[in-house]
């Protein structure tokens, strides 16, 4: 689940500790081609007030007209949106495009301070609803854990943000650490001197004082998190990848050329690394875009770590 829809679920909670009346909408099934994915979520307030998306707008307008007019559902309920080409048309859904919509009331929101504290702990978190209730339960979740429901239950998994430590301040961390930001990724830069901290303070980025290898450790990186070395000072960034490459952390890439990333790995098998965590490695890293300023080296490691989340294969 994005992180996007953690945010719904801090809004859909702040507005029911306000006073308000609030429901949640889920995106349970699509035909064709849809703008959001199966559990994506809405959630709508008494006065039509709205935080996150399950379309493009206009579905979201018409669910808005709905609570305006009829106020909250009292028990969760089916929605079908694009079933007829004329319909389709009408909420401005592609060509082919149907969505299978669960809209439920909120009615005790004990259970999203719970999934919000798990998930900041890094934690997946499955919930599933019963909809002849409308009572929610939370379970540890499974990566690879979809969304499933029938006609009497409907299970979702929520993951943490995703995390990307970078080892290394300066120009390209600033530039790579505010893309990353901009894809709703928690940036953390390591660095041990004090001089970097205000810059990185100043982009919002979090600056992490220590050894790198020292704080990769204390992060304890999981499927969620990518670390990408940038010092091309061996005595940093090998002792930081060295952590790295035995972590659980879905992408560890160095920053260098062909030759110097050959070394590196040269110099890691002396470790107590296999050969398989060596070649977790991405080095040279990111996609080769032909990039040479900062920024355009941002652009290609960022492109290359998405592609590695998203499950696209690249060459490491």
């Amino acid at each position: 689940m994005e992180p996007l829809d953690l945010q719904v679920l801090r809004d859909a909670a702040a507005w029911f500790a306000a006073g308000h009346g609030v429901c949640l909408v889920t995106v349970v099934q699509t035909w064709g081609s849809a703008p959001r994915p199966p559990g994506a979520l809405l959630a709508l307030r008494d006065d039509g007030v709205a935080s996150g998306s399950v379309s493009g707008g206009c579905v979201e307008q018409d669910l808005i007209d709905r609570v305006r007019s009829a106020g909250l559902p009292e028990r969760p309920h089916w929605l079908s949106y694009g079933v007829t080409p004329d319909e389709a048309a009408r909420f401005g859904l592609p060509c082919g495009g149907t969505l299978r919509l669960l809209q439920e009331p909120l009615s005790d929101p004990a259970w999203v301070g719970e999934l919000l504290e798990r998930t900041a702990r890094h934690r997946l978190v499955r919930r599933t609803l019963h909809l002849a209730t409308g009572l929610v339960t939370l379970a540890e979740g499974q990566r690879g854990d979809a969304l499933e429901f029938t006609e009497t239950t409907l299970h979702a998994t929520f993951g943490p943000r995703w995390r990307l430590l970078l080892i290394g301040a300066g120009q390209l961390s600033l530039a790579l650490g505010s893309m990353a930001q901009a894809l709703d990724f928690e940036v953390l830069v390591c660095d041990p001197r004090e001089e970097y901290r205000c810059a990185l303070n100043e982009a919002g980025l979090v600056w992490l004082p220590g050894m790198p290898d020292d704080v990769v450790r204390e992060i304890e990186p999981d499927a969620h998190t990518a670390i990408v070395a940038l010092t091309h000072d061996p005595r940093l960034d090998d002792m930081a990848l060295l952590e790295a490459l035995k972590s659980q952390a879905f992408y560890v890439g160095a920053l260098g050329s062909r030759r110097t990333s050959s070394a590196r790995r040269e110099r890691l098998r002396l470790f107590d690394l296999s050969d398989a965590e060596v070649a977790r490695l991405h080095g040279p890293v990111g996609l080769p875009i032909g990039s040479r300023t900062p920024g355009e080296i941002a652009v290609s490691v960022l492109a290359e770590v998405v592609a590695v989340k998203n499950g696209v294969a690249v060459a490491g």
